[in-house]
């Protein structure tokens, strides 16, 4: 035997596969002897081989077990090559088949309708072994790439399931977590009778690094605070939580800013006094990146005082009863950045009618469609605007301002305002 000929019925490693997982190859020809010629040589190769007479019957193999490799004559009685391909390829499947026509036809014109008909290769009649073993070596591995980039396509659409449904649970959590954050802010609107208290809070996303809120001072006083937790998302919500229990309204006992007595009556310490406390416990013992900005005041419910400091906080705003805006503060240090910081106190006397305002960075810096930022201008017009307005109903005004002020996009940063509007009077008892 020759050793070409020898070559030709050595089974090829590529082309066969493994005997645990042989190629199936179809062969299809109306020519009993084509047959016997082909279905042996393919078996001797280490091949899955099935036959079929007829287009017709190559159609019913096909869809009871879809080949890898289908070798097709082209001229057969009733279905010929090019309308069975056509059939082939219509049919529903998971991977791709490969197939060869077998023709005697030669022409640029055939070649190319046999390849618009879904055709892959052809091989010319009368069947050479060595260039049929060649042919079917290529298709095998064009299947094989195709298998394993459906593997790899298979893989990542479970990946991205798994993560979809880890994106789903997280969402699920979030909400929560946004509830859980909302409820810090315990009431929205308090009334001491001589004075009304107004929180706004909403974030830019689930959680945010914002909190506005409130507590009892004793008899005749109110705290008031704004603060804002660099950056956005869970830590900086993690970090507002733990700094929410640090002035809490429901626990007196663990509100660093209040000083209790002997017979029991609590006050207000200094405010400077309290943003130290804050800025060393936020570097001492929170261990966290994160630094904030922050405004706190005492509020005298009687006369109307207020005693502040600004903490890296946007500057707090007097709107007297006329309108006439006054912008306090001078900047100062945020908190939690430097062990050395010191904060200085200021104060102001609100008469009746008067209200005090603390925007978050996120009004003044809130952008239009042309990425022009609102400004200490804008929140003076819109003030100046809705002065006629009070309590919760001027801030949601105002968020209606800034919505159409943005385009009616979402803000890119969190919002919120504390309004603390004195009225004189008596003070009720809580």
């Amino acid at each position: 035997m020759s050793a070409q000929a020898q070559r030709s019925q050595t089974p090829d490693s590529n082309a066969t596969r493994s005997r645990e997982n042989p190629l199936r190859v179809l062969v299809v020809d109306d020519s009993d002897l084509q047959r016997l010629i082909l279905v042996p040589l393919l078996t001797r190769w280490g091949f899955q081989v099935s036959q079929a007479a007829s287009g017709h019957d190559a159609l019913a193999l096909c869809a009871a077990e879809p080949p890898d490799l289908v070798l097709s004559d082209w001229m057969m009685p009733g279905m010929d090559g090019l309308a069975f391909c056509r059939a082939f390829r219509a049919l529903p499947r998971d991977d791709y088949g490969y197939f060869i026509l077998l023709t005697s036809k030669s022409g640029k014109e055939d070649v190319a309708l046999g390849l618009d008909c879904g055709a892959d290769d052809f091989l010319t009649k009368p069947v050479n072994p060595a260039e049929l073993r060649a042919r079917i070596s290529a298709g095998t591995r064009i299947i094989d790439m195709q298998r394993q980039l459906s593997d790899k396509n298979r893989l990542i659409t479970s990946t991205l399931a798994e993560l979809q449904a880890l994106y789903d649970a997280l969402d699920t959590d979030l909400a929560e977590a946004k509830k859980l954050q909302q409820s810090l802010v315990r009431e929205r609107s308090h009334d001491f009778g001589t004075a009304q208290v107004s929180l706004l809070l909403r974030s830019s996303g689930h959680v945010g690094g914002d909190l506005v809120g409130f507590y009892p001072a004793g008899e005749t006083h109110a705290g008031l605070f704004a603060l804002d937790v660099s950056g956005h998302g869970i830590s900086s919500a993690m970090m507002t939580a733990r700094l929410a229990s640090y002035m809490s309204s429901s626990a007196p006992e663990h509100n660093i800013a209040l000083n209790r007595s002997s017979d029991g009556a609590l006050s207000h310490l200094p405010p400077e006094q309290v943003v130290g406390s804050l800025n060393r416990l936020v570097l001492e013992e929170v261990q966290t990146d994160h630094y904030l900005t922050l405004f706190l005041a005492d509020a005298d419910l009687q006369t109307g005082r207020v005693v502040m400091v600004q903490a890296g906080h946007p500057n707090p705003m007097i709107q007297r009863r006329d309108g006439t805006l006054e912008i306090l503060g001078a900047g100062g240090l945020p908190v939690g950045l430097f062990e050395s910081a010191l904060y200085q106190q200021f104060d102001c006397i609100l008469a009746p009618g008067d209200r005090l305002i603390v925007l978050s960075d996120g009004v003044v810096e809130c952008p239009d469609l042309q990425d022009r930022l609102f400004g200490n201008e804008g929140a003076s017009r819109m003030l100046e605007e809705l002065r006629h307005m009070a309590g919760t109903a001027l801030l949601e005004a105002m968020i209606w301002h800034l919505t159409e002020y943005a385009g009616g996009r979402d803000f890119p940063d969190d919002i919120s305002a504390l309004l603390f509007e004195f009225k004189g009077g008596t003070l009720s008892v809580a």
